[in-house]
């Protein structure tokens, strides 16, 4: 296992990156060497967050990102004159949204994932989750919940005034600020995880201090700590594949993802 695991994260690695943007986003990028430098983890995928603005058919019931034009795409703040720019081309349904930073890893064994899932939940990506794929690679995937999705124009026209795309411009852009507070928050979390690991492991949990993004009582701490390695156990044992989503498509766990960015 350990021998397929270096294989895998080598072939990973040497791959082209097959994303839009044909790069690490910036400010992801932290995280991704952080993580591709450690022997027990290798991504397969990233994206640090964005806005879009893309352009559907009319009259579908799913916007999918191979059969739409992207009017605006933005890893950083948006202005009004941006999203106002690329409504101006729209001839179907645009969609404004705001996709959440989202991360796969591959993890060399299960204890490695569980410290990357507490980790990424303590840090605000609530959402995560991990999953046994074939040839029994164990993904991670670092993802949370605080999206955005709003329909702009119908055939070409536009629903919503002036003011109110002003009010989404500032909304998605929050949204953003709490995005990268969240990576930072991560970035910190799982370099203080990492460290603590070199201790014994009575020692751990008095060094290791995570940065939550808000305290809890220590009777509900407790408790969702729980919950969350008792959600964790049932779905190792009753993982389909299929179950595991990113940006509403399905990743192929036999190969290293790849998201558009």
């Amino acid at each position: 296992m350990e021998k397929s695991f270096r294989q895998w994260k080598k072939q990973c690695l040497n791959k082209l990156d097959q994303s839009k943007k044909g790069s690490v986003d910036r400010d992801i990028e932290h995280v991704v060497s952080l993580l591709n430098s450690r022997e027990e983890f290798f991504t397969t995928s990233s994206c640090s967050g964005r806005t879009i603005l893309i352009d559907g058919a009319p009259d579908s019931s799913d916007i999918q990102k191979q059969n739409c034009a992207w009017l605006f795409v933005s890893h950083h703040k948006c202005t009004l004159d941006d999203l106002m720019s690329g409504l101006r081309r729209a001839n179907g349904d645009a969609v404004l949204k705001f996709e959440p930073a989202v991360l796969h890893v591959q993890c060399r064994r299960l204890e490695d994932a569980q410290l990357l899932h507490s980790v990424a939940v303590n840090s605000g990506f609530r959402n995560s989750g991990l999953t046994v794929g074939k040839m029994g690679k164990i993904i991670s995937a670092v993802r949370s919940t605080h999206g955005l999705e709003v329909p702009l124009t119908h055939n070409g026209k536009l629903l919503v005034d002036h003011q109110y795309i002003h009010f989404l411009t500032q909304t998605a852009n929050q949204k953003m600020e709490e995005n990268l507070k969240r990576i930072h928050r991560f970035y910190q979390n799982l370099q203080s995880a990492l460290s603590a690991e070199k201790l014994p492991i009575s020692d751990q949990l008095g060094s290791l201090e995570l940065q939550h993004p808000q305290k809890m009582p220590e009777g509900e701490k407790e408790e969702s700590n729980k919950n969350v390695y008792t959600r964790r156990r049932r779905r190792l044992h009753e993982t389909d594949p299929n179950d595991e989503e990113c940006n509403g498509s399905q990743p192929e766990l036999g190969d290293c993802l790849s998201l558009f960015t």
